[in-house]
């Protein structure tokens, strides 16, 4: 009988009329939640029997009148619809914990029936839909509704009459935008307030000083604005104040220091200024976070006494003077990252004293002196990161063998000496950047021990003797960088080994020898640069398999025939300096001879005379019959218009020396309005053409010829004006250069930089798809990124591209993006009753799922195809694939896909090493957001920056868990260091 309970809830109704003694009403109502609700991880309704007293229930609890009393189902991975009429019957019931499942539906109005509740938990769960009034509950004293999916209005007077509340948690909601809720300043019980996301905008009300037992405020990730009120200095019993990501201006409130119970505090991202004097007195302090401000002046001295201080992030202020010297010293110090200021002095030398400190980045200020040698038995260290500064000396011999490094970043500064045998022990080591010091000697044999390196950069130094044959034992290696040094000897055979190597650069040393056969054997290699050396010898013909995006063996002393298949454009002027070679395609080489002494494609010249020949009589034959039926052909050529141009950066063409290569001859692709033309001028210079016909029943050339061609007269595209609006304010290294617009009454034409690589989808879907690493990836995705935030962020007025994807990123000769086709972008609306635009927008499997119901689009549109785009260069895959299913994409198919980390790992590319795994779920991780489903739980352009500068490869970040009283989140530590 008790099987039939599970999963007929019909049946309970039928047996309590049956066997009404044998079943009370409480039991009833248990069993019939029970079979409303389902646990698939967990046992708790196993006992949830008619044979079993309901006492005896899993997750319940009775009084002492054998009356349920609290209902605790939290952290059960239960999933339905919750019957809130039938638990609101139970008529004793003080405490109903949810929280932690995958519940949906809505919170009914029944809710408010549960008038002897006093702890209410429903939150981290998936409901959906406005919160219902609540205002009957005034028992309350915990509430926790947070990270729940709730929208709309929140009805805040709800909670006015709850006077006994000692928690009140509604944070990372989607909340109608309001000002911070006045009802709550009269709750005087309150201890634990998270409102953080969840909408609220202006200023913190003065009267949050009423607040008296608060022991932690968390209002981070709203609209905030104004000053920090001088009201939050009577909170003396506060423990943690978290402000971050909002719009505070203003200096630190005068009174501040005297929250002398405050641990942590983090109003990092807003628009602070001012100094830390008030800081002095917080000895409490364990975590301090004020980054992405504008706060200056000196570190104050007492924060070096601080006996809790673990974690210090001030990065990217304008702060002067020293750090204080003690700082760290006597606590069980974790990181300091206080990158991007104007710190000078030396570094403080105890910062690991205790053996505990994990990160060490000073990145971009003015210190000086050395690294403190005490650094060099941090065996906790897993970052130092000090480049950009003015530091000399030697790296303490420890520092290169910590056994749990990961990345040491030296570059940009004055240190001398050389890279040790110790780094023979680094068995984390992941990264090492020394550029641009004065380092010299030999690089040790023993670099190859440390086994899990996929950079090197050692550039820009006076490094000599021969490169390490050991090297070949780094499996893991992506880039090496050993250009502008004194090395000397042979290039290693052994490099061909290094079989994850994707950019080899060895230029300007004295390196003598032939060019390694095994080179050509690397099947990721894309950039390959050994000029100013002086090697000799042929080069090998197995570099021809390779798939180069640069290669430069110029100003060496090679020798022999140039492979046919790099001697091509792309490669131009990669082999100048060497007086020995020949090519039979490069104008600018002599010809290679075959064994009879003269020329060895005679025949095949003679051959293309006689072909010429035999072209030039049936072009004039043609020429004939054109001129003859001129009159009633309905096609003109482009010469024969007049043109207007209109420059937007200094020109070195005329309009005629564009018109004449809009060609067929010269077609590359098709934009989102009209053909791309690879022009090329005389100089050798390219440019990319879009000619926009203005008439959409223009007639035009057929396929194949040579001529210029065009349609019939009409009215100029709102496409060509859209996309010229756009492009000719914009200044952006990441955004297409348009660099005039050459218009007649009945063609349009757009002369863009060329860019020699294509799209990212042909990188990554088509014939032209070519081996990217994740590091290379990474960088399209960050550069894409900063492009559109320009265009969202950094216009005079809000630009909206709509039609964000892989095939509108386009790539230069270094895989560098430029966000590009504009035909479709829109200045936003400056009334605040527009906030989209109503124009189609998009392309199938990026639009964003709003605009299939609003026939809306705003920014927030563009952050969900770059999501998309972002799970592109993530999966290798296409936004829409058979293997998804019917109706399904991209985005789908990885929402289901994160049900385990194995699930997760699947999604990423076969071709990503290893090693940068954890890297690309980061970056997933930010993809997934970009996606969501409402728009406003989207970040914008300007924190997908942040966060991908974040997720920087071979970063850690670190996670604390939230804590159990109900914030109800996982925090990270802004540990927002740069890699």
């Amino acid at each position: 009988m008790a099987a039939l309970f599970n999963c007929r809830p019909e049946l309970i109704l039928f047996f309590s009329i049956i066997f009404p003694v044998a079943i009370s009403d409480e039991l009833q109502t248990l069993l019939y939640i029970k079979s409303t609700l389902s646990n698939p991880t967990t046992n708790i309704f196993n006992n949830w029997e008619l044979n079993t007293p309901l006492c005896n229930f899993s997750g319940i609890t009775c009084n002492t009148n054998d009356e349920v009393k609290e209902i605790d189902l939290s952290s059960q991975g239960i999933s339905g619809v919750v019957p809130f009429d039938k638990i609101c019957s139970l008529n004793s019931l003080e405490k109903l914990s949810l929280g932690y499942n995958s519940l949906s539906g809505r919170v009914t109005q029944d809710l408010n029936k549960c008038v002897t509740l006093t702890y209410l938990d429903v939150g981290n769960n998936e409901f959906k839909g406005t919160f219902p009034d609540i205002s009957s509950l005034n028992e309350l004293t915990h509430f926790y509704a947070n990270n729940s999916g709730f929208t709309g209005i929140f009805p805040w007077n709800s909670v006015a009459n709850m006077s006994k509340l000692t928690v009140l948690s509604l944070g990372d909601n989607v909340f109608d935008r309001t000002p911070f809720p006045k009802v709550i300043l009269k709750l005087s019980k309150l201890n634990w307030l998270y409102l953080s996301n969840c909408g609220l905008e202006g200023v913190i009300p003065e009267d949050i000083g009423n607040l008296k037992e608060l022991i932690n405020l968390e209002l981070s990730m709203n609209h905030l604005s104004g000053e920090i009120p001088v009201g939050i200095t009577k909170l003396k019993k506060l423990w943690q104040l978290e402000l971050y990501e909002n719009e505070l201006t203003g200096k630190l409130p005068v009174g501040f220091g005297n929250l002398t119970s405050l641990e942590n505090f983090d109003a990092s991202t807003n628009y602070l200024y001012g100094d830390l004097s008030e800081i002095r007195k917080l000895d409490h302090l364990v975590s301090l976070q004020l980054l992405h401000n504008q706060f200056s002046g000196e570190v104050p001295e007492e924060l070096g006494e601080f006996k809790k201080l673990v974690n210090v992030s001030l990065y990217t202020n304008k702060f002067t003077g020293q750090l204080p010297q003690k700082l760290g010293s006597s606590a069980n110090f974790d990181f300091i990252d206080v990158s991007e200021n104007n710190f000078t002095g030396p570094i403080p030398p105890d910062m690991c004293k205790m053996g505990t400190m994990r990160g060490l980045l000073i990145l971009q200020n003015n210190f000086t002196g050395e690294i403190p040698g005490t650094y060099a038995n941090c065996t906790t260290m897993e970052r130092i990161r000090v480049s950009k500064n003015s530091l000399s000396g030697t790296i303490p011999a420890g520092i290169w063998g910590l056994p749990k490094l990961q990345i040491i970043d030296v570059a940009m500064n004055g240190f001398e000496g050389s890279i040790t045998s110790d780094i023979g022990r680094a068995k984390s080591l992941g990264e090492i950047y020394v550029a641009n010091n004065m380092f010299s000697g030999e690089l040790p044999s023993e670099i190859s021990k440390a086994s899990t390196l996929v950079r090197i950069d050692c550039s820009n130094n006076q490094f000599s003797g021969e490169i390490p044959s050991s090297i070949g034992e780094l499996k893991n290696i992506g880039n090496v960088y050993l250009q502008n040094n004194k090395f000397s000897g042979s290039i290693p055979d052994s490099l061909g080994s290094c079989v994850s190597l994707s950019e080899i650069n060895i230029a300007n040393n004295s390196l003598s020898g032939s060019i390694p056969v095994s080179l050509g054997s690397l099947p990721t290699l894309t950039s390959l640069n050994l000029s100013e050396n002086q090697l000799s010898g042929q080069i090998p013909t197995s570099l021809s398999y390779l798939k180069l995006n640069l290669l430069d063996f110029s100003n060496n002393q090679l020798s022999g025939a140039i492979p046919d298949s790099l001697s091509i454009d792309a490669y131009k002027g990669s082999f100048a300096g060497n007086n020995g070679l020949c090519s039979q395609n490069i104008k600018k080489f002599r010809r290679c001879y075959g064994k009879s002494g003269k020329p060895a494609e005679l025949h095949t010249l003679l051959l293309c005379l006689l072909v010429a020949v035999i072209v030039v009589l049936l072009s004039f034959a043609g020429y004939l019959y054109f001129k003859k039926n001129s009159q009633k052909g309905k096609e003109r050529s482009l010469k024969q218009n007049s043109w207007n141009t209109k420059s937007f950066h200094i020109l070195t063409f005329t309009e005629d020396e564009i018109v004449d290569g809009i060609k067929h001859d010269n077609l590359i692709g098709k934009g989102g309005s009209g053909s791309v033309y690879r022009v090329q001028l005389s100089n050798g210079t390219d440019f990319a053409v879009k000619h926009i016909w203005t008439s959409d029943s223009g007639v035009r050339k057929v396929p194949g010829t040579t001529s210029p061609m065009l349609g019939k007269p009409g009215k100029k595209l709102k496409e060509f004006d859209a996309e010229v609006q756009t492009l000719s304010s914009i200044r952006h290294v990441n955004v297409v250069k348009l660099y005039c617009c050459i218009t007649s009454d009945d063609s349009s034409l757009l002369v863009y930089e060329y860019m020699p690589n294509g799209s990212l989808w042909d990188r990554l879907h088509t014939c032209k798809k070519m081996p990217l690493d994740w590091e290379t990836r990474y960088e399209i995705a960050l550069g894409a990124a900063k492009g559109l935030e320009y265009l969202h962020h950094g216009c005079d007025k809000p630009v909206i591209h709509r039609d964000v994807k892989s095939s509108n990123i386009l790539l230069d000769e270094f895989c560098k993006p430029r966000i590009a086709d504009f035909g479709l972008a829109m200045i936003a609306q400056t009334d605040s009753t527009k906030d989209s635009t109503h124009v189609i927008a998009g392309t199938h499997g990026y639009i964003a799922p709003e605009y299939g119901y609003t026939q809306k689009v705003n920014e927030k549109s563009d952050v969900y195809s770059f999501g998309v785009v972002l799970m592109e260069l993530i999966s290798g895959k296409r936004p829409i694939e058979p293997e998804y299913g019917e109706n399904s994409n991209i985005v789908t198919w990885v929402s289901s896909k994160l049900r385990s980390k194995e699930s997760v790992l699947s999604t990423v590319d076969s071709s990503i090493l290893e090693a940068f795994k954890e890297d690309v779920i980061k970056v997933l991780r930010i993809a997934i957001v970009c996606t969501a489903t409402l728009p406003t739980l989207r970040p914008t352009m300007r924190n997908v920056v942040k966060m991908l500068e974040d997720a920087e490869p071979c970063k850690l970040v670190g996670i604390i868990v939230s804590k159990d009283d109900g914030s109800n989140k996982a925090e990270q530590l802004k540990d927002h260091t740069k890699m």
